[in-house]
């Protein structure tokens, strides 16, 4: 049987995406190098990589928006700009973390 999703667990999918994004950034562990070890050997891994990571946010955050979820407090107003805009920019990438209001840029 098929459930509808609820808030909380869209919410808490979108927190895994804003990890898995930011663990992305940081070049650290994710989910993405278990299934394509072989792309570490090259040096476009790490954008493509980011690239994944930030469409997964930008797919899970959009089906919040259509079913009313809130998504926003998850992020600074900055943060939330960017997903407004859609775009990985290089300015997303390099000033994501500035003004976080997180201890340190991945919790683990």
């Amino acid at each position: 049987m098929v459930h509808e999703p609820t808030a909380q667990y869209l919410q808490e999918k979108v927190s895994e995406a804003k990890v898995h994004f930011e663990r992305a950034l940081d070049c650290k562990h994710t989910e993405f190098d278990d299934l394509y070890p072989y792309m570490i050997e090259h040096p476009q891994f790490f954008w493509y990589k980011r690239y994944v990571a930030w469409s997964e946010l930008l797919t899970v955050v959009k089906l919040c928006n259509e079913l009313g979820v809130a998504w926003r407090h998850q992020f600074s107003v900055t943060q939330a700009e960017y997903i407004d805009k859609r775009v990985m920019s290089a300015k997303v990438l390099d000033y994501w973390f500035e003004k976080n209001d997180s201890k340190e840029h991945v919790g683990h």
